[in-house]
Protein backbone atom coordinates (compact mmCIF):
# COMPACT_ATOMS: atom_id res chain seq x y z
CA UNK A 1 0.00 0.00 0.00
CA UNK A 2 1.33 3.42 -1.12
CA UNK A 3 0.07 5.93 1.67
CA UNK A 4 1.38 8.75 -0.03
CA UNK A 5 -1.16 10.81 -1.75
CA UNK A 6 -0.18 13.66 -4.49
CA UNK A 7 -1.52 16.00 -7.21
CA UNK A 8 1.22 16.62 -8.78
CA UNK A 9 3.73 14.82 -11.12
CA UNK A 10 7.19 14.84 -8.55
CA UNK A 11 10.22 14.97 -10.85
CA UNK A 12 12.58 12.00 -8.84
CA UNK A 13 15.77 13.11 -10.59
CA UNK A 14 16.63 15.98 -8.76
CA UNK A 15 18.35 14.83 -5.81
CA UNK A 16 18.93 17.85 -3.95
CA UNK A 17 18.14 17.31 -0.48
CA UNK A 18 15.53 19.09 1.50
CA UNK A 19 16.70 19.72 5.13
CA UNK A 20 12.95 20.49 6.85
CA UNK A 21 13.65 20.22 10.74
CA UNK A 22 13.96 24.02 11.04
CA UNK A 23 10.78 25.62 12.62
CA UNK A 24 10.08 28.74 10.47
CA UNK A 25 7.97 31.79 12.12
CA UNK A 26 7.10 35.42 10.33
CA UNK A 27 6.11 37.99 12.81
CA UNK A 28 3.24 38.96 11.85
CA UNK A 29 2.44 36.22 8.99
CA UNK A 30 -1.12 35.69 8.41
CA UNK A 31 -1.15 31.59 8.33
CA UNK A 32 -4.75 31.78 7.31
CA UNK A 33 -3.54 33.35 3.94
CA UNK A 34 -3.58 31.30 0.69
CA UNK A 35 -1.11 29.01 0.70
CA UNK A 36 1.18 26.17 0.93
CA UNK A 37 2.45 24.88 4.48
CA UNK A 38 4.87 22.17 4.78
CA UNK A 39 4.20 20.68 7.85
CA UNK A 40 5.88 17.94 9.93
CA UNK A 41 4.52 16.30 13.06
CA UNK A 42 6.91 13.60 15.51
CA UNK A 43 5.52 10.80 17.58
CA UNK A 44 6.67 11.02 21.23
CA UNK A 45 10.13 10.67 22.34
CA UNK A 46 10.55 9.59 18.39
CA UNK A 47 9.13 6.32 19.27
CA UNK A 48 7.86 3.92 15.77
CA UNK A 49 4.48 3.50 16.58
CA UNK A 50 2.68 4.06 13.31
CA UNK A 51 4.62 1.07 11.04
CA UNK A 52 7.54 -0.12 9.70
CA UNK A 53 9.36 0.13 6.32
CA UNK A 54 9.99 -2.72 4.03
CA UNK A 55 11.37 -2.62 0.60
CA UNK A 56 11.69 1.21 0.65
CA UNK A 57 7.48 1.35 1.43
CA UNK A 58 6.20 2.58 4.60
CA UNK A 59 3.38 -0.50 5.90
CA UNK A 60 1.15 1.24 8.41
CA UNK A 61 -0.03 -0.98 11.30
CA UNK A 62 -3.24 -0.30 13.12
CA UNK A 63 -2.04 2.71 15.03
CA UNK A 64 -0.76 4.07 11.71
CA UNK A 65 -4.84 3.24 9.89
CA UNK A 66 -5.89 5.51 12.12
CA UNK A 67 -3.23 8.38 11.54
CA UNK A 68 -4.16 7.62 8.00
CA UNK A 69 -7.77 8.12 8.22
CA UNK A 70 -7.66 11.21 10.36
CA UNK A 71 -5.82 13.07 7.98
CA UNK A 72 -7.86 12.30 5.25
CA UNK A 73 -10.62 13.71 6.92
CA UNK A 74 -8.90 17.11 7.56
CA UNK A 75 -10.47 18.60 4.77
CA UNK A 76 -14.12 17.64 5.57
CA UNK A 77 -13.68 19.32 9.31
CA UNK A 78 -11.66 22.03 7.77
CA UNK A 79 -13.39 22.95 4.43
CA UNK A 80 -10.80 25.72 3.87
CA UNK A 81 -8.08 22.98 4.55
CA UNK A 82 -6.81 20.77 1.42
CA UNK A 83 -4.34 18.03 1.75
CA UNK A 84 -1.60 18.67 -1.35
CA UNK A 85 0.81 15.59 -0.73
CA UNK A 86 1.43 13.86 2.45
CA UNK A 87 3.64 10.76 4.26
CA UNK A 88 3.47 8.31 7.27
CA UNK A 89 6.41 7.34 8.38
CA UNK A 90 7.34 5.02 11.51
CA UNK A 91 7.79 7.90 13.66
CA UNK A 92 6.61 10.98 12.44
CA UNK A 93 4.46 12.48 9.59
CA UNK A 94 4.65 14.80 6.30
CA UNK A 95 2.37 16.74 5.32
CA UNK A 96 1.42 19.76 2.67
CA UNK A 97 -1.44 21.69 4.01
CA UNK A 98 -3.14 24.04 1.24
CA UNK A 99 -5.37 26.55 2.86
CA UNK A 100 -7.87 28.51 0.91
CA UNK A 101 -8.42 31.96 0.30
CA UNK A 102 -10.01 34.10 3.29
CA UNK A 103 -12.98 34.22 1.24
CA UNK A 104 -13.09 30.80 0.95
CA UNK A 105 -12.91 30.01 4.73
CA UNK A 106 -16.13 28.98 6.34
CA UNK A 107 -14.55 28.05 9.43
CA UNK A 108 -16.69 28.31 12.73
CA UNK A 109 -17.00 31.86 14.33
CA UNK A 110 -14.53 31.28 17.51
CA UNK A 111 -11.36 31.62 14.96
CA UNK A 112 -11.86 35.18 14.41
CA UNK A 113 -11.85 37.68 17.45
CA UNK A 114 -14.07 40.39 16.66
CA UNK A 115 -11.20 42.98 17.01
CA UNK A 116 -10.35 41.70 13.13
CA UNK A 117 -12.73 44.44 11.98
CA UNK A 118 -11.14 47.01 13.54
CA UNK A 119 -7.49 45.39 12.74
CA UNK A 120 -7.57 44.39 8.94
CA UNK A 121 -3.66 44.25 8.46
CA UNK A 122 -3.15 42.54 11.40
CA UNK A 123 -5.77 39.59 11.41
CA UNK A 124 -2.64 36.74 13.53
CA UNK A 125 -2.71 38.87 16.43
CA UNK A 126 -6.61 39.10 16.35
CA UNK A 127 -7.05 35.06 16.10
CA UNK A 128 -6.60 32.61 19.05
CA UNK A 129 -5.12 30.42 16.85
CA UNK A 130 -4.18 30.01 13.38
CA UNK A 131 -5.95 27.82 11.12
CA UNK A 132 -3.05 25.91 10.17
CA UNK A 133 -2.36 25.54 14.12
CA UNK A 134 -6.20 24.67 14.92
CA UNK A 135 -6.34 22.04 12.43
CA UNK A 136 -3.18 20.05 13.09
CA UNK A 137 -4.13 20.32 17.05
CA UNK A 138 -7.28 18.51 16.27
CA UNK A 139 -5.07 16.20 14.03
CA UNK A 140 -2.97 15.35 17.12
CA UNK A 141 -5.60 15.34 19.75
CA UNK A 142 -8.36 12.79 17.81
CA UNK A 143 -5.21 10.48 16.55
CA UNK A 144 -4.18 10.31 20.08
CA UNK A 145 -7.59 9.44 21.81
CA UNK A 146 -8.19 7.03 19.31
CA UNK A 147 -4.52 5.55 19.76
CA UNK A 148 -4.65 5.30 23.33
CA UNK A 149 -8.16 3.46 23.15
CA UNK A 150 -6.57 1.16 20.97
CA UNK A 151 -4.31 0.22 23.21
CA UNK A 152 -5.88 1.07 26.72
CA UNK A 153 -2.94 3.78 27.81
CA UNK A 154 -5.34 6.52 28.52
CA UNK A 155 -4.05 10.14 28.47
CA UNK A 156 -0.39 8.89 27.36
CA UNK A 157 1.50 11.54 25.11
CA UNK A 158 1.46 10.37 21.36
CA UNK A 159 2.74 13.22 19.52
CA UNK A 160 5.90 15.79 20.45
CA UNK A 161 4.27 18.55 21.37
CA UNK A 162 3.82 21.26 18.49
CA UNK A 163 4.87 21.18 15.31
CA UNK A 164 7.43 21.79 12.60
CA UNK A 165 6.03 24.46 9.53
CA UNK A 166 7.63 25.82 7.02
CA UNK A 167 5.65 28.38 4.17
CA UNK A 168 5.99 27.36 0.53
CA UNK A 169 6.33 30.62 -1.64
CA UNK A 170 7.28 29.36 -4.98
CA UNK A 171 6.26 26.69 -7.28
CA UNK A 172 10.26 25.68 -7.59
CA UNK A 173 9.69 25.08 -3.60
CA UNK A 174 7.21 23.71 -3.92
CA UNK A 175 8.27 20.96 -6.13
CA UNK A 176 11.12 20.53 -4.08
CA UNK A 177 9.40 19.41 -0.77
CA UNK A 178 6.97 17.11 -2.60
CA UNK A 179 9.69 15.21 -3.80
CA UNK A 180 10.90 15.17 -0.62
CA UNK A 181 7.93 13.68 1.13
CA UNK A 182 7.69 11.32 -1.52
CA UNK A 183 11.46 9.92 -1.40
CA UNK A 184 10.75 9.67 2.18
CA UNK A 185 10.52 6.17 2.57
CA UNK A 186 13.50 5.50 -0.01
CA UNK A 187 15.76 7.83 3.09
CA UNK A 188 14.25 6.42 5.70
CA UNK A 189 17.88 4.54 6.55
CA UNK A 190 19.64 7.74 6.26
CA UNK A 191 16.89 9.99 8.43
CA UNK A 192 17.70 11.68 11.28
CA UNK A 193 14.46 10.87 12.68
CA UNK A 194 15.23 7.09 12.54
CA UNK A 195 16.45 6.22 15.65
CA UNK A 196 17.11 2.36 14.70
CA UNK A 197 20.01 3.68 12.40
CA UNK A 198 21.16 5.73 15.32
CA UNK A 199 21.23 2.67 17.30
CA UNK A 200 22.89 1.20 14.94
CA UNK A 201 25.32 3.63 13.55
CA UNK A 202 26.79 4.10 17.66
CA UNK A 203 26.54 0.56 18.00
CA UNK A 204 29.67 -1.69 18.01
Amino acid sequence: MNNTQTNANINAKKREQYHPRKQIRLTGYDYSLPGYYFVTVCTQERKNILGKIVNEEMKLNKYGEIVNKVIQFLSRQYPSVNLDIYQIMPNHIHMIIVIAPVGAIHESPDIIDNNKRAHPDAPLQSMKRSLLSKCVGYFKMNTAKQINQLRNTPQQSVWQRGFYEHIIRNETELVKIQEYINLNPLMWLKDEDNLERKNTHHGH
